[in-house]
């Protein structure tokens, strides 16, 4: 079974998954900090391919993906440190990422590295629902890995019954309009957003991401969802500190 697909079946809610991008703030800190991680209690890694130009980030993901690429982190190298992936841990691993690198790459070839080296499942913000059914969707159930699409408070109710039914795993439930990083709490018109889409009985479950940053915005979601994705708040943690390790297991701490 997929390992998405088994959290969700063990645990339904307070659900807690981190997003950090790959090769930050250092190159070899990727599999580093996913034990870390682990140990902590964490239930779920989204590791980010930095990229150039990424469409639905804000400026803290921005630098640290600039940075990374800076280290040196290309997808070639992201996937030679995955090959220890599974000897680190057997918790659900996702990559985040924007399609064109995967064009890049080459649609099949990375698809059946993912699988190589254990990752579980994707979210990919620039591919198209339709693009994904007609080219792409084979190949990934036949793979085993996950998909997740982003539905934001302005989807209307007949996109939002396509995501629920092509997502794999979870869908991915923007909390904001806005880029990711606004950590101002979580406003009235965001819950009544929640509030409308619980309402829905839509079959996948959910996390919520965008926004989410500390305690209280964590249990806050989480009584409108199964869990939620946080990252931004998780980069600003493990920036400029001399020990990442424990910056991130503190971070964790602060939140659960």
């Amino acid at each position: 079974m997929n390992r998405i697909d088994r959290l969700f079946q063990t645990k339904k809610n307070g659900i807690l998954s981190i997003y950090f991008t790959a090769g930050y703030p250092s190159l070899g800190d990727t599999l580093p900090l996913i034990r870390t991680l682990d140990k902590a209690g964490v239930d779920m890694i989204e590791l980010g391919i930095p990229y150039s130009d990424p469409l639905a980030d804000g400026p803290t993901i921005q630098e640290s993906g600039q940075k990374a690429l800076k280290n040196g982190m290309t997808l070639g190298v992201l996937f030679e440190q995955l090959e220890d992936l599974r000897e680190v841990t057997d918790m659900p691993v996702i990559l985040m990422g924007y399609f064109n690198q995967i064009l890049q790459y080459g649609e099949s070839a990375f698809f059946k590295k993912c699988k190589a080296v254990g990752i579980d499942g994707l979210i990919l913000p620039d591919l198209p629902l339709y693009e994904y059914k007609n080219k792409y969707q084979k190949e990934l159930e036949s793979l085993g890995l996950n998909i997740s699409f982003l539905f934001s408070p302005q989807t209307s109710d007949e996109r939002l019954k396509l995501i629920d039914e092509y997502s794999k795993g979870f869908s991915y439930m923007v909390s904001s309009a806005s880029t990711t990083g606004k950590s101002d709490g979580i406003s009235d018109d965001q819950k009544a957003y929640f509030e409308r889409i619980e309402k829905m009985g839509l079959k996948r479950p959910r996390l919520i991401g965008f926004g989410i940053s500390d305690k209280q915005s964590f249990q806050t979601a989480c009584s409108h969802a199964n869990g939620v994705i946080i990252g931004s708040a998780f980069i600003r943690a493990i920036t400029g500190v001399e020990d990442v390790q424990r910056a991130a297991a503190d971070f964790v701490s602060e939140v659960l």
